[in-house]
């Protein structure tokens, strides 16, 4: 049974999935609004022109997962990125695997496992592998920034794993 390590979520090890969305000393921020607020600034690009497309926001509502669990399919969404950030101050699991041409499969041996702590958001780059959200402890909420477009357009690909992708956490 292949077993998927969880790694702690940098925006290092994440670069080649997308951006870690946080707000860290390493982002470009000042103040604002006379001094009552801080902005964290250009934390992520939003990628949802391709065909037409625009940027809308959804929230999301997770059930919990328990470890071990078995990865059941990755999804990618070619015409856009995608940004997750949780809204319930708990910690949760990203697994990704590196985007594909547009024909192939996502490579099972290179899938990677990522905690991200609460305040941790992620935005996946347009084509980048992903497991749908895996929630930790309870029911999570997350701020979902995705692409919206015309009714027929094909921004989800789905591959289902069985057991070839094996399990996280145990």
């Amino acid at each position: 049974m292949n077993t998927v390590t969880i790694e702690p979520l940098t925006a290092d090890a994440f670069r080649p999935y997308g951006d870690v969305i946080e707000a860290s000393d390493e982002a470009r921020h000042f103040t604002i609004n006379a001094g009552f607020a801080e902005r964290f600034h250009d934390l992520a690009p939003v990628d949802v022109g391709a065909q037409d497309g625009r940027a809308i926001i959804n929230i999301f509502r997770a059930q919990p997962r328990t470890l071990p669990m078995q990865l059941i399919l990755l999804e990618r969404h070619p015409l856009g990125s995608q940004a997750f950030m949780p809204l319930s101050g708990r910690a949760y699991l990203v697994v990704v695997a590196p985007a594909t041409p547009d024909e192939d499969a996502p490579e099972t041996g290179a899938i990677r496992c990522f905690r991200a702590e609460a305040g941790q958001g992620v935005n996946y780059a347009r084509g980048t592998w992903h497991h749908p959200l895996v929630a930790l402890d309870a029911v999570c909420d997350f701020l979902v920034v995705d692409r919206g477009g015309a009714a027929g357009d094909h921004n989800c690909d789905e591959h289902p794993l069985g057991d070839e992708a094996g399990w996280v956490g145990g």
